[in-house]
C-alpha cells in the first residue's frame, strides 16, 4: 500500500508533483531524490515485466520545457544508468515522440518529463512500453517499489545523445507528401501560424511546416521557456485560445494550431479566427477518421454536446459512444472495440487528446493537425475550407462548468450515494435521464425547460463533483441549474458555493 506521501504523487497513468519551490503554500514533493528513487524503481520494474537482464534493456528519456526539467532528465538517467539499463537521451521532445522511441529505436520503454498544461513549478513523468502507454495499477507498482527503496545491483549502463524530433518530424512531412500528393513543398501558398506557448511544440513550424514551403509569419512563442511567460500553453485554457485566434487574424493566416507543453493535445482556429475546439475539433476529427470507415463508432469523453452526436450519427452516419472523462479511458474503450470487431477509429476527449487506430492509438496534438493539414491542403484545391466541413454542427447556445468540492473524508463513497439518489429524484421528477451516460447522471430537458442538459459525475482522483450544462437557448443554463440545485438544497458534505454564485 502507498503511503500518503507517494500516493499524493499518482495522477491517474502519470506521476505529478512539485518540482520546485516558488508558489506560497507549495512545497516540493517531486524532488530529486524522490526522482531517483522513481527512477530506480521504473529499472526493477522494466525487468520483472520484460523478463529481460538490465543490460539488454534501452529506455528513452525526453522533457518538455520545464525549468525542473534537465535536472530531473540528469537525475533519471543517472537512475536508469546505474541499474544497468542503457539510455537514449532525446533532450527536448514531445510526448508522442517518445512513445514512438518505442517504436524507431526500438527502445523498450520511454519517459516523458512533464506536466502537461500544469503551472511552471510543477513537472512529472510520462512511461511508454512498445504496446502502449502505462496504465494506472502499472504506475501504483513503480511507486511502491520506490517507496520500500526498491532498486537493481549497481551496473553501468550506457548514454546515447540523440536529436530523435529530427526523425519525429521526417515522418510527420512524409505524412504531408503523400497526403497532399506533392513533393517537396505541397504547402506552398499555405499560411500557417503556430502558437507553441513556449513549450516544446516548436518544432511544428520550423521542421514540419517550413521546410514543405508553408509560409509560418505570425507563428508566436515558439522558443522554449519553462517560464511560460505570454500564456498557459493549453488550448483549453481561454487566454490561450483567444491569443493563438487573434494571431490568425492579426497574420490573416489560412489556419492556426495551438499545443500543449508537451504536444499530446492540440487545437486549431479557422482563416476567420475562429476556434476548432472542443466539440469542434471532435467534429473535424471525426470528419478524418470515418474516411474509409463508414459506420465506425467515435469514443468520447461524457461532456459532448448533444449537437456532435447529431452531427456524427446524422450527418456522418457514424456512431458516437459518449465513455468516461480521461484520455486512457476513452482510449481504452475504443480499443476494447476493436478487440471485440466493432470498428472504432477514433477516441478522443474535450480537452484535446485524440488517439487514432491508424497511429497506435496514441494522443499526438501533431499527428492530429498534420491529419487537418493535408484535409485543408486538399480542400483548398476545391476551393472549400475546414470550417465548410462542420458548417452543420449545431453548438449550444450556453455551456458552463462548475465544480464542487466534497467535505467528507471518503469521497468517493459519498459521491456514488449522492449520484444514486439524484438518480432517484430525476425517475421522480419525470426528467429525461439519458440512457447512453457511462459515468454520472445526465438529464435532458426540453424547449420550454431549459432547452439543454447537465451532466453531473465524480472526479476519478479528487474530491470533486464536476457540473457541466449546456443549453440551447438564452438563460437556459441558469434554467436548468436551478433544478439540479433544489436537489443539492442544504446537502451536507459538498460546497455548492460556485453553483450559488452562477445563480446569483
Amino acid at each position: 500500500m502507498l503511503n500518503e506521501t507517494w500516493k499524493h504523487l499518482k495522477s491517474g497513468t502519470d506521476i505529478r508533483g512539485v518540482a520546485l519551490e516558488g508558489v506560497e503554500g507549495q512545497h516540493v514533493d517531486l524532488g530529486l531524490d524522490t526522482v531517483s528513487a522513481i527512477g530506480k524503481a521504473f529499472a526493477v520494474w522494466l525487468t520483472n515485466k520484460t523478463g529481460k537482464s538490465a543490460d539488454s534493456l534501452t529506455v528513452s528519456i525526453g522533457r518538455d520545457s520545464r525549468l525542473s526539467g534537465p535536472a530531473i532528465m540528469q537525475t533519471l538517467e543517472d537512475a536508469l544508468v546505474n541499474s544497468g539499463i542503457n539510455v537514449i537521451n532525446c533532450s527536448l521532445a514531445s510526448t508522442p515522440a517518445m512513445f514512438m522511441t518505442t517504436v524507431d529505436l526500438g527502445c523498450d520503454g520511454a519517459i516523458q518529463i512533464t506536466a502537461s498544461h500544469h503551472p511552471w513549478n510543477r513537472n512529472g513523468l510520462k512511461f511508454f512500453l512498445p504496446e502502449g502507454g502505462l496504465e494506472s495499477s502499472d504506475i501504483g507498482e513503480i511507486l511502491e517499489l520506490a517507496q520500500d527503496g526498491k532498486e537493481l545491483p549497481k551496473a553501468c549502463g550506457k548514454v546515447t545523445n540523440t536529436n530523435y524530433m529530427d526523425m519525429y518530424a521526417a515522418r510527420l512531412r512524409k505524412m504531408i507528401e503523400d497526403g497532399v500528393g506533392i513533393k517537396g513543398t505541397p504547402l506552398d501558398g499555405f499560411h500557417i501560424v503556430v502558437d507553441a506557448g513556449n513549450g516544446a511544440g516548436g518544432f511544428y513550424e520550423e521542421k514540419v511546416l517550413r521546410p514543405l514551403g508553408a509560409n509560418t509569419d505570425g507563428s508566436q512563442f515558439l522558443e522554449p521557456d519553462g517560464h511560460f511567460p505570454n500564456h498557459i500553453p493549453n488550448p483549453e485554457n481561454k487566454e490561450a485560445m483567444e491569443s493563438a485566434c487573434a494571431a490568425v487574424k492579426k497574420a490573416k493566416a489560412d489556419l492556426g494550431i495551438i499545443f500543449d507543453t508537451d504536444v499530446d493535445r492540440a487545437g486549431c482556429v479557422d482563416e476567420h479566427g475562429k476556434e476548432i475546439n472542443r466539440n469542434r475539433l471532435i467534429a473535424l476529427a471525426s470528419v478524418i477518421a470515418l474516411e474509409g470507415n463508414e459506420g465506425g463508432t467515435i469514443v468520447t469523453d461524457s461532456i459532448t454536446s448533444s449537437g456532435l452526436k447529431t452531427f456524427i450519427e446524422k450527418d456522418l452516419h457514424g456512431k458516437h459512444l459518449r465513455f468516461k472523462r480521461g484520455y486512457r479511458n476513452v482510449i481504452n474503450e475504443s480499443l476494447r472495440l476493436n478487440k471485440e470487431g466493432i470498428n472504432s477509429p477514433l477516441a478522443i476527449e474535450t480537452s484535446g487528446h485524440a488517439a487514432l487506430r491508424e497511429n497506435y492509438f496514441l494522443d499526438d496534438g501533431a499527428y492530429l493537425v498534420t491529419k487537418i493539414v493535408i484535409k485543408a491542403a486538399r480542400l483548398a484545391k476545391e476551393g472549400k475550407k475546414l470550417e465548410d466541413l462542420i458548417s452543420t454542427l449545431a453548438e449550444p447556445k450556453e455551456s458552463v462548468e462548475l465544480r464542487f468540492n466534497i467535505t467528507e473524508h471518503d469521497f468517493k463513497e459519498f459521491g456514488q450515494n449522492l449520484l444514486s439518489n439524484l438518480e432517484t429524484y430525476s425517475k421522480e421528477n419525470g426528467w429525461d435521464l439519458a440512457t447512453d451516460s457511462h459515468e454520472g447522471v445526465r438529464v435532458a430537458f426540453g424547449k420550454g425547460d431549459g432547452e439543454g442538459w447537465f451532466l453531473l459525475r465524480l472526479s476519478v482522483h479528487d474530491p470533486v463533483m464536476p457540473l457541466n450544462i449546456e443549453s440551447d437557448t438564452e438563460g437556459g443554463c441558469k434554467a436548468i441549474a436551478k433544478k439540479l440545485a433544489k436537489f443539492l438544497d442544504n446537502k451536507s458534505g459538498i460546497d455548492v458555493s460556485s453553483l450559488n454564485s452562477f445563480l446569483a
